[in-house]
């Protein structure tokens, strides 16, 4: 290649990856890192499948973007939730559909590396209209970058060490990342490596991570380890590189006594997405109708939790939660807090 055409090559791909970053409008100045308040959306594949009669295999929403019809009903499915963050002058954090967006995953549905590829970026690319759409000065729009391990959430018998999910995670990741997300977030994580794993990839592309475990109904991990000795030897292992954690896709009963201790770890804790249902995962499997549980109540057990996660600044949720459920955390928990 002659040198003055490499040297234009490289010009326009750095122009187009600064380009990208400008839309990474938070990613050094996270609003939820400087206590305020977000929101984030439900149980985004239940309610589609449950509630809208959508097909999603293997739980890949994302898939739905590449026909028109599904792009819609999955911009729809956000707007609902973005719309309720405007109106109450909340931040919201928009997590992509990319919760299955990965290699593994993508094998199992047909993609080429590069369909995966263009897959995660028009995700982003939702988050960045429905951004334009509902920010306002009151209410910032954060894009997060969604991940999901790499096997089954709840079932960790398929287990990588720290170097094999960092290489596993860093192809989803850098696509992210330089589609200009705000931060990385992986979910229903359940043992300790993989989310090492994460970490460091996210540390190499330069991305803030949040990492948020899912428990058994004894408020461990599936592993049976504690969620206090998860997110130590997480921090211990990437010198506390994750912003914050989260706990996600169990009920707010499975870990309420496990975050009821006064310590330190406890702090590490900024995020909530809880089921709707009281069902363990095993239980959930197997289920054959949606268990929506009780939405009042479900948001007087998150301001419990609020008294026990002292920063504890974003609220959504998971399995079999929808908009009623996230508009009865906000009446019970951040209503209180605007007052």
């Amino acid at each position: 290649m002659p040198l003055q055409f490499w040297v234009c090559a490289t010009y326009i791909s750095l122009t187009e990856r600064e380009t990208k970053m400008t839309h990474a409008k938070y990613r050094h100045n996270l609003p939820q890192m400087n206590g305020r308040t977000m929101l984030t959306d439900g149980g985004m594949e239940t309610t589609l499948i449950f509630h809208d009669g959508l097909d999603l295999p293997y739980f890949a929403s994302f898939d739905l973007l590449r026909r028109d019809d599904g792009w819609h009903a999955t911009k729809n499915y956000y707007r609902q939730y973005a719309d309720l963050a405007r109106a109450n002058g909340t931040g919201f954090v928009f997590e992509t559909p990319t919760w299955r967006a990965s290699r593994d995953w993508g094998d199992l549905l047909g993609y080429s590396r590069e369909a995966l590829r263009d897959a995660n970026r028009r995700s982003v690319d939702l988050g960045f209209e429905i951004r334009r759409e509902f920010e306002t000065e009151d209410a910032p729009f954060v894009i997060s970058g969604n991940l999901g391990p790499r096997g089954d959430g709840y079932n960790p018998e398929r287990r990588m060490t720290p170097v094999e999910a960092e290489a596993y995670h860093s192809e989803q990741i850098d696509v992210l990342a330089g589609s200009g997300v705000d931060l990385i977030s992986a979910f229903t994580l359940n043992y300790v490596e993989e989310a090492v794993g994460i970490a460091r990839a996210a540390r190499k592309a330069g991305v803030p991570v949040v990492l948020s475990y899912t428990v058994e109904t004894d408020g461990r991990l599936p592993t049976g380890q504690t969620l206090g000795e998860a997110v130590k030897a997480v921090d211990r292992e990437t010198a506390g590189y994750p912003v914050y954690f989260m706990i996600n896709c169990a009920h707010p009963t499975h870990f309420m006594d496990a975050v009821g201790r006064e310590e330190s770890w406890v702090e590490r804790i900024g995020g909530i997405r809880a089921n709707a249902s009281r069902m363990s995962h095993a239980e959930l499997d197997n289920a054959e109708e949606l268990d929506a549980g009780d939405p009042h109540k479900f948001g007087h057990e998150y301001r419990e939790l609020m008294h026990r996660l002292p920063n504890l600044t974003v609220f959504g949720g998971c399995c079999g939660t929808d908009i009623r459920h996230v508009e009865a955390i906000h009446h019970t928990c951040l209503r209180s807090l605007a007052a």
